[in-house]
């Protein structure tokens, strides 16, 4: 049996043999840079904890996270606070205004309003209302009773300045025509004449004031006085219903005629206290240009002479409309029509009749 036990102590060392062998060249093939272990070294998340890479956290570790979040986030409210409250600053929440006071020029107005809501209701809610009427000389921002102070002897201080440049002349502020601002606002023009260069004089003498008192006053852009009467603006509500104001609801008025305005009073309105009864701004002063030529009426006699006058406006304004769709019927037809220069005779007649 000795031949035997040889046997297989043979067959035994070639198969440890062939063990080992085979053990080598799987190391051999680990050790290989084909393989996947010697991949995944290459890879750049190779030393990254997995729980870590796919956002795997303990509970403390998300509360962590979380308050880093709210902490950005306030941060971020911080500063958008911040902007808001800079852009505040410097939002204009005061103004120098020449008040509308002919009933004429409110009365024809109030006709163009009230036509135009007619054609869209919804336009109501745009409408600025006849005691509010102004053409706004200066804006600014004033963000103390100090300042408001200054401003009031800002103003008073102008008053010699712009009677100087006056010398005595009347300034007739004449409008006539509507146009708008990206059809978002609603103006009547303000005829190009001498009178408007005076009163861009005026305007630029109450700036230097202003500023050389120390309030930021005035805008970057040109200086075009008009007579708002309808804006989008007024309630943010409509903003979301009418995008913009479509022209042609007011066409038959782009050259009307509504009165004239004698520059002789300045004041200094607040665009956010509580406004007076009659409709316009509350007042933190005012200053009166030139004598008065005539003793001043009571307030009975003014509040009756003033509702004969709308009424008298009103009733021309729209007397007035239907004059002019009849002559533009009469040119389709081939009819004659009145010339300018008797539509201006007219004016001249109306002037005439409201100077006495």
């Amino acid at each position: 049996m000795p031949a035997k036990d040889e046997l297989e102590n043979v067959l035994e060392k070639k198969i440890l043999e062939e063990n080992e062998r085979s053990t080598q060249q799987r190391k051999e093939r680990c050790a290989s840079p084909d393989s996947v272990d010697s991949l995944m070294v290459e890879m750049p998340f190779v030393n990254i904890d997995i729980e870590d890479e796919f956002a795997i956290c303990s509970t403390s570790e998300v509360n962590i996270k979380k308050k880093r979040k709210r902490t950005t986030g306030r941060e971020n409210e911080e500063c958008s606070e911040r902007k808001k409250k800079k852009k505040k600053q410097y939002q204009p929440n005061y103004f120098i205004s020449i008040p509308i006071t002919n009933p004429e020029i409110a009365g024809g107005i109030q006709a163009v309003q009230d036509m135009i809501i007619q054609k869209d209701h919804r336009l109501s809610k745009a409408m600025v209302h006849h005691g509010s009427l102004h053409v706004t000389l200066l804006v600014m921002h004033l963000s103390s009773k100090e300042e408001v102070s200054t401003a009031v002897g800002a103003l008073s201080d102008s008053k010699d300045l712009v009677e100087d440049l006056l010398k005595g002349r009347t300034v007739d502020l004449s409008f006539q025509g509507i146009d708008h601002f990206k059809n978002e606002v609603g103006f009547v023009k303000l005829a190009e004449s001498d009178h408007t260069a005076i009163l861009t004089e005026v305007a630029e003498i109450i700036r230097k004031i202003f500023q050389e008192k120390g309030i930021l006053a005035g805008e970057d852009r040109a200086f075009k006085p008009h007579l708002t009467f309808m804006k989008l603006s007024k309630s943010p509500k409509l903003r979301k219903e009418v995008k913009k104001i479509d022209p042609s609801l007011y066409e038959k008025f782009k050259s009307y005629y509504f009165g004239d305005e004698i520059l002789h009073r300045l004041d200094l309105c607040s665009m956010l206290k509580k406004k007076q009864p009659n409709g316009y701004y509350y007042c933190e002063s005012s200053v009166i240009l030139g004598e008065k030529h005539a003793a001043e009426p009571d307030d009975a006699e003014l509040v009756s002479l003033s509702k004969r006058l709308v009424e008298n406006a009103v009733l021309k304004a729209v007397q007035q409309y239907l004059e002019e769709t009849q002559n533009k019927n009469k040119q389709t037809d081939g009819s004659p029509v009145k010339t300018e220069e008797a539509a201006g005779g007219s004016k001249n007649e109306n002037d005439n009749d409201n100077s006495k």
